[in-house]
């Protein structure tokens, strides 16, 4: 969602309201040093030019555009450690590009930024935009600035020895964390001043080319072992009145809100004002609501900093609340999908919230971050060679921004690898993603061996998708080992005319008209029954109701142009096809088809 710049003046003289004495001050000490932070980088980049990567609406979808054309990003994330030196970066991005990425998502350590207080260095910066320039390659960068993980590992030592002023959070039992404190601004500012000297040079060296096309703020932010921060300024917070901001947006966003949120105001009265406890209840949640709210009004003043000095998409990414954890055992607070309202009112210039994909469910917890206010991008997922299938389930799906595994530097770049083949593949049928994305004609496929099937409908035409492996022919489907993942993309380009694309899949096609027909599951290797004397038509009632079936005309193998047209491959029928029964991508095969169907009687 592109969201509109607010004035941070006017942000914090809102949040005033009905806040304490002690908070009063506190806010209004944030203020002023707003104003002065503003001030400095009006006077310090005067002339900014757009930068060349933007957020733009098509459709249903979000796309994002580089030099104004449609992008999607089939990233790898390096791990946390492989971007600290040169050698380590010059011997790692040719690999990437083999690898077949078109951007990397890369750290940037605010402790090697600057590592003596005032003094910045900025060459890994450098070499990492030097190297993807020569390898053709978009740069993500991640700001691990005072929270990677929840921790502050990555602040500078001269930081993190100087507690007294750079405070930490506290449990409720009093035991300060190696976590910096959300309610300080002298933690802000030194933050803020250190991400502003590293955007400003990014600015310098790179606002005409445009490497640099989307920046992550922090990194999976949340409190550990308590669901907020018990500090003193913490707890003072916490029993004044929330702020009229959050309030007023709640009330005027009421029927959109998420369902968690809204819920949980609804069984407590519908407050429009009160502490935190008397607006959403004495628990674990409303902790984790309140501290939702300051790392968001963090958040929020480091993404004015970028778009005043960088003015590229922006996003925070989420570790996920899995496995029946509660607030603190999770990361709380983060930008969960139940928190999208916090956050979006809280940090209103941060473009979307993203998933950290490590857990089983990966189709249930992309819906839950695909919303009409938030796009969707996975920054991080578990490196596996499933990966190429999973970026065809969520373009096709989701209509994604991008796609990105963990470590990717540790992936095979060997071109037999599925994962290479499957990025090669998507590569290629760019050009029909990007013009299909958010029109209602495209979906996504992905199978595994307890999820073997899906039914789409499209304007009277049934598609019965299922797992290559639930046909009879293929040994491996039944020598005991676990099925790969498979997956796709399928494409409506008109009522009788589709693209298939990925790996592991085939589609039936029936008018919808007709009874859904089950297949026949004791099937041979030829396709035939495998024992016979099984049919029996004394007790079929009913006769043929004179519907159209839907045949197959021809389905082609195809490669697919940079302007979006077909070159042929070969024709596929007979035993490719089942005698014209389906259409089918053996599982270790990457390829697109092209379907045209018929209607006959």
């Amino acid at each position: 969602m592109i969201r509109v710049w607010v004035s941070i003046i006017s942000y914090h003289t809102l949040s005033l309201n009905h806040l304490d004495f002690i908070t009063a001050n506190l806010e209004l000490h944030m203020k002023f040093n707003s104003i002065i932070i503003l001030l400095f980088l009006l006077l310090l980049n005067n002339s900014i030019t757009a930068q060349n990567s933007k957020l733009k609406k098509q459709g249903n979808a979000t796309q994002l555009l580089v030099n104004d054309k449609p992008f999607i990003v089939l990233g790898g994330e390096l791990g946390n450690s492989s971007a600290s030196s040169i050698e380590d970066i010059e011997a790692i991005f040719p690999k990437l590009k083999r690898i077949g990425l078109n951007t990397v998502l890369v750290p940037a350590y605010w402790d090697l930024v600057e590592p003596m207080q005032g003094q910045f260095d900025f060459q890994l910066t450098d070499k990492v935009i030097e190297q993807a320039r020569q390898n053709d390659l978009k740069v993500i960068f991640l700001w691990f600035g005072a929270w990677k993980n929840s921790m502050s590992c990555y602040t500078p030592l001269w930081f993190k020895e100087d507690y007294e002023r750079y405070p930490r959070a506290y449990t409720k039992e009093g035991k300060p964390l190696e976590i910096a404190s959300a309610f300080s601004e002298n933690v802000l500012q030194a933050d803020n001043n250190a991400f502003m000297q590293w955007l400003n040079h990014i600015s310098t060296i790179d606002k005409e080319q445009g490497t640099v096309i989307m920046i992550q703020i922090e990194n999976e932010i949340g409190m550990l072992e308590d669901a907020r921060d018990y500090s003193e300024i913490a707890n003072s917070l916490f029993s004044a009145h929330v702020p009229i901001l959050l309030m007023n947006y709640l009330k005027d966003n009421y029927t959109q809100l998420h369902p968690v949120l809204k819920q949980k105001w609804e069984e407590h009265g519908l407050k429009m004002q009160g502490n935190w406890q008397e607006v959403f209840g004495n628990d674990l949640y409303t902790d984790e609501i309140f501290m939702a709210w300051y790392y968001a009004n963090y958040v929020e003043r480091l993404a004015l900093t970028a778009r005043k000095l960088y003015d590229v998409p922006l996003y925070v990414n989420a570790a996920m609340n899995s496995r029946n954890r509660k607030p603190g055992e999770y990361p709380s607070a983060g930008p969960l999908a139940h928190l999208i309202d916090i956050w979006h009112c809280g940090a209103p210039n941060i473009d979307f919230l993203a998933p950290d994909l490590y857990d089983n469910g990966f189709v249930d917890w992309t819906a839950q971050y695909k919303l009409p206010n938030n796009p969707l991008f996975i920054p991080e997922s578990k490196a596996t060679e499933n990966n190429g299938v999973r970026a065809f389930y969520i373009l096709g799906e989701h209509d994604a921004i991008g796609f990105s595994p963990f470590s990717i530097e540790d992936c095979s770049d060997s071109s037999s690898s599925s994962f290479v083949r499957g990025y090669n593949k998507l590569n290629e049928i760019m050009p029909l993603i990007t013009k299909y994305q958010g029109k209602g004609n495209m979906n996504g496929l992905l199978f595994d061996q307890e999820n073997k099937e899906r039914i789409l409908n499209n304007n009277g035409i049934r598609l019965i998708c299922r797992h290559n492996f639930t046909l009879p022919w293929d040994a491996r489907a039944t020598d005991g080992n676990i099925w790969p993942e498979g997956g796709g993309v399928i494409i409506q380009l008109s009522p009788m005319e589709y693209i298939i694309s990925g790996n592991g899949i085939v589609v039936e096609f029936e008018n919808e008209a007709i009874d859904l027909i089950s297949v026949n599951k004791d099937l041979g290797e030829d396709g035939f029954v495998n024992e016979g004397n099984l049919m029996n038509h004394e007790n079929k009632s009913n006769l043929w109701n004179g519907k159209s079936r839907i045949g197959l005309g021809s389905v082609d193998e195809v490669n697919v142009n940079q302007d979006g047209s077909f070159s042929y491959i070969r024709r596929l029928n007979g035993d490719q096809t089942h005698q014209g029964r389906h259409a089918r991508i053996s599982v270790g095969d990457y390829k697109t088809l092209h379907v045209k169907l018929y209607e006959y009687k």
